[in-house]
């Protein structure tokens, strides 16, 4: 697995509650190699919260090694890096207010390095990319430093070796929007490849999450019991795959494929050859 990316990520199945039950919407947490636009594994947990005893059991049942593990806020904690790196894999985890000391120093970091000009000041390794079209212009900066040794929680989070910061500028229209994002990793402070790292991380949001959405009608299904909620939560994915690798007609979207499947038997089976593995 030298050099995928597998995003973990966790989405609420929204209608799946039951008010008379007292019974709370399940939260499933997925790990996706975005490479592949595959999923790796699912657990169901019952608030978002648990995302964080969730996550370290998803990575027991992965195999990792060699990979890049990344993670929104909910899970950059001491635990999941260290189980991170036990299995062999590297990890880019955000880094928000959840680990308030570590926010703390490292935006105070980023802060300093920008304003300091000093012969003395440890330089940052930076990398800026661009991008236009459909009336959107976006900048982005990422700046990464393993300068740590000032850090005082350094020794807790196992395999830390560098700490980042991506700036985003974007232009629509004429209004102009900026923000900041901070991230902690086990990789080198290579400035271009953890970027590429950060964005890829929003293809568990892009390709996934807004398409089970969009095109499956996930969020408005009413199927309350925990065990068909997981059961077909699998089998959307599994749909999105065989779907995805079906390319007879370049053209046709993901929806439209699904409603053929139901017309067309012919198709129904085009679709599901794509089960079968590849020769060797």
């Amino acid at each position: 697995m030298l050099d995928q990316l597998v995003a973990i990520d966790g989405k609420t199945m929204r209608r799946s509650f039951a008010r008379e039950r007292g019974q709370k919407a399940l939260h499933m947490v997925t790990a996706w190699m975005a490479e592949r636009g595959v999923q790796l594994g699912q657990l169901a947990t019952e608030e978002k919260s648990n995302e964080i005893t969730a996550i370290p059991a998803l990575l027991d049942t992965l195999d990792v090694r060699g990979a890049t593990v990344t993670i929104d806020a909910e899970g950059c904690q001491k635990k999941i890096a260290a189980k991170i790196v036990d299995g062999g894999a590297n990890y880019l985890l955000a880094l928000k207010a959840n680990q308030p000391t570590l926010h703390q120093e490292v935006v105070a970091y980023f802060e300093h390095a920008q304003q300091d000009r000093t012969i003395d000041a440890t330089p940052l390794a930076t990398h800026e990319t661009a991008d236009k079209g459909h009336g959107r212009l976006e900048t982005r900066r990422v700046s990464c430093s393993d300068d740590l040794e000032w850090m005082s929680e350094r020794k807790h989070w196992k395999g830390l070796r560098t700490i980042v910061m991506v700036e985003r500028e974007r232009v629509i229209a004429g209004e102009t929007s900026a923000e900041k994002a901070y991230y902690i990793s086990s990789h080198a402070p290579d400035a271009a490849r953890i970027g590429d790292l950060a964005r890829r991380h929003w293809s568990i949001e892009n390709e996934l999450h807004w398409v089970l959405d969009m095109v499956f009608g996930e969020d408005q299904s009413r199927i309350r019991d925990r065990n068909a909620v997981t059961n077909l939560a699998l089998l959307r994915k599994l749909a999105l795959v065989l779907l995805e690798r079906e390319q007879s007609d370049p053209r046709m979207s993901i929806k439209m494929k699904r409603r053929r499947v139901g017309w067309d038997n012919d198709y129904l089976f085009t679709v599901l050859a794509a089960i079968r593995p590849a020769p060797v």
